[in-house]
């Protein structure tokens, strides 16, 4: 019996040691973060959300999936600062590629890990058509490169060549290149703790294996954010907009045109709202701006138009994310939609019931009633007396009819007799016997 009892004393002894050490493991939290595609501003809304999700769990780690091209400096600016504030151990698993802002925001982040295949680098900055940006902008950008380098302890001349073609780094790029790094370079120069194949691998590594995780994906609200606030499509969703509010001013009642211009302009701030880029003002505005427009039909005058579309306007400018950008998107939507009228009245003005409305299709012709003047060639080689001078326009008798003529000279006097020579529609044209 003794032996017996100190046995199940041993094993109960036993399953103490082992069930604190599994109830740690499982106690742990990792939150994964996806940054997947451009980066831009409607991305900052869901890293901020996942992030604060994260912190209230209180998570032992998050790691941020990144596989991205890159991206808008401001919005890689915003996002960099948000995980530099974040008290929860941070880590960039980058997942093929972490290029451009992609390689800012991963430089934020307390640790870095690649797949074998995975790249990070090439940040320099570049406008909208693709040309690099002015020495300013380079400079700035270069300054936050290093900056976000030696927040991690990295080498901060590596990050600058990442960012300029002017850093010379003969061991690692060529000149006059900008510097990506691959994996296995990106471990030997310190820009990466690791060379992982998965995540499973990566959260092995890390001790994480036991852990709960937890995926945190863009909700639906978030993703549409994204698209409208896409600076391709904002000019798109403005064009749509401007096209259908101009074709139901010339549509009784309330259509199709009118139903998709006030559909576009709704998704236009939704996805504005969202991002967190427009707030109540511009909202506010904007239906004020309605409300005006709405008035000018019962009021005339133009001005409450006129204050209308600027209130409209000037809510949209107050709901991007930069008013340039915005204003451009606006003259671009703009001229497209002029140019879509011009090629739809072309093409469906005479078949479309809504076209005709922009064309007079009227005439006055014959058929319709309406006659044009009378070509009197009968009077031509007839004579009369002038009744009086023709100056050279004057008036003419002819067989007790009165005609306005034209004296083919400069002058003729009254009582003198004349002869009609051209007739021209109601120009008659007469000289001196």
């Amino acid at each position: 019996m003794k032996r017996i009892f100190a046995s199940v004393f041993l094993i109960l002894a036993g399953l103490m040691l082992i069930l604190p050490v599994q109830a740690e493991g499982k106690e742990k939290k990792v939150y994964v973060i996806q940054i997947k595609d451009d980066v831009e501003k409607g991305l900052n809304a869901y890293l901020d959300r996942a992030i604060n999700t994260a912190e209230k769990e209180k998570a032992d780690l998050i790691v941020f999936d990144m596989n991205t091209p890159g991206g808008a400096v401001d919005a890689a600016r915003d996002i960099g600062n948000r995980i530099a504030n974040t008290d929860v151990k941070t880590v960039t698993f980058v997942n093929s590629w972490a290029i451009s802002a992609g390689s800012y925001i991963a430089l934020h982040t307390d640790e870095i890990y690649m797949t074998p295949n995975a790249v990070m680098g090439a940040a320099a900055v570049i406008d909208q058509q693709g040309n690099t940006a002015g020495e300013k902008a380079e400079s700035m950008w270069l300054a936050a490169m290093e900056a976000a380098a030696k927040r991690s302890g990295r080498d901060p001349e590596i990050a600058k060549a990442m960012a300029s073609k002017k850093i010379d780094l003969p061991d690692l790029k060529e000149n006059g290149k900008l510097l990506t790094l691959e994996a296995d370079k990106a471990l030997q120069v310190g820009y990466s703790e690791g060379t992982v194949n998965n995540m499973d691998e990566l959260l092995k590594g890390l001790g994480m294996e036991d852990a709960e995780v937890h995926t945190i994906k863009p909700a639906f609200a978030e993703s549409l954010a994204r698209l409208i606030t896409n600076p391709v499509v904002v000019p798109i969703l403005l064009t749509i907009a401007s096209l259908g509010l101009v074709l139901e001013l010339y549509t009784p009642g309330f259509g199709l045109p009118g139903g998709m211009g006030i559909s576009a302009l709704l998704l236009f701030f939704y996805g504005h709202f969202v991002a967190g880029f427009a707030g109540y003002e511009s909202i506010l505005l904007f239906v004020v701006g309605l409300i005006l427009i709405a008035a000018e039909i019962f009021v005339a005058g133009g001005i409450l138009g006129i204050l209308g579309t600027a209130a409209v306007i000037g809510s949209m400018l107050l709901a991007g994310e930069n008013v340039i950008q915005m204003g451009m998107s606006i003259v671009t939507a703009l001229i497209l939609a002029f140019l879509l009228i011009i090629i739809m009245l072309k093409v469906f003005g005479k078949r479309v019931n809504i076209f005709k409305r922009f064309v007079l299709t009227d005439s006055t012709n014959t058929e319709s009633g309406y006659v044009s003047n009378v070509n009197r060639l009968e009077l031509i080689g007839r004579e009369g007396v002038t009744v009086t001078p023709l100056r050279p326009s004057g008036s003419v008798k002819v067989d007790d009819e009165r005609l306005d003529v034209v004296a083919e000279g400069s002058f003729i006097e009254k009582d003198t007799k004349v002869k009609v020579v051209k007739v021209e529609g109601s120009r008659i044209v007469v000289r001196p016997v």
